[in-house]
């Protein structure tokens, strides 16, 4: 089932449930969806569209990062939600594998709302015939064990890194992981995931090291 206008609004008020203090910040975002837009995903809709991000952190408390080519800076995996996506953290995960080369069977989601959601300007494009217009980026948290294979989309991105959970690009975003992180220190290895999985033990341990 495609991502809906509902389903985004919904993952707006969980995470405002959260956040209580963030509903002035969004307010460009609610407004923009209770104009009821035919497609609040679709990226020629340049009122604004929603976007994803996977943040995803290993055992050593690492953040994977990526160099975009186009913006030449370090920044989360992401990008915009295609139709085939079934859900905002199915569409995090098809970016983080499209652009790091791991696959969703490697990580774990902290929770199934994000973790922030960040609203940033994208300038004119004249190559891409794209006017000025809003990202409305929802951030999701994940976790991993080790570090294994990264396989960088080239196209768009010209590395790929481990990088220290001081080195997020935003300071909300930063101090919002580091919670996310401590807070769930206290579940048991045998906890399961959002998906059902085990949580791998030695991603468990990353706890404790604690956009586009």
């Amino acid at each position: 089932m495609p991502i809906t206008l509902d389903s985004v609004a919904h993952a707006v008020r969980t995470f405002l449930k959260v956040h209580p203090h963030d509903g002035e910040r969004l307010t460009p975002l609610i407004s923009f969806l209770a104009e009821k837009p035919e497609s609040c995903i679709d990226r020629k809709e340049f009122r604004g569209h929603v976007t994803v991000n996977a943040v995803l952190v290993n055992d050593a408390a690492e953040v994977l990062l990526i160099r975009h080519v186009a913006l030449d800076r370090w920044l989360t995996p992401g990008g915009h939600i295609e139709a085939t996506d079934t859900s905002l953290l199915a569409a995090a995960l098809r970016e983080l594998a499209e652009e790091t080369g791991v696959s969703a069977d490697r990580t774990t989601a902290l929770s199934r709302s994000p973790v922030d959601i960040d609203i940033h300007g994208i300038p004119e494009s004249v190559a891409k015939a794209e006017p000025a217009h809003q990202h409305f980026d929802f951030r999701f948290l994940f976790r991993t064990a080790g570090r294994g294979d990264l396989v960088p989309q080239l196209e768009e991105v010209s590395e790929v890194a481990w990088r220290s959970l001081q080195e997020l690009p935003a300071d909300r975003l930063r101090e919002r992981v580091a919670v996310a992180l401590s807070g769930s220190q206290a579940r048991h290895v045998g906890d399961t995931s959002v998906t059902g999985a085990p949580v791998p033990p030695r991603a468990a341990r990353a706890e404790s090291g604690s956009g586009r």
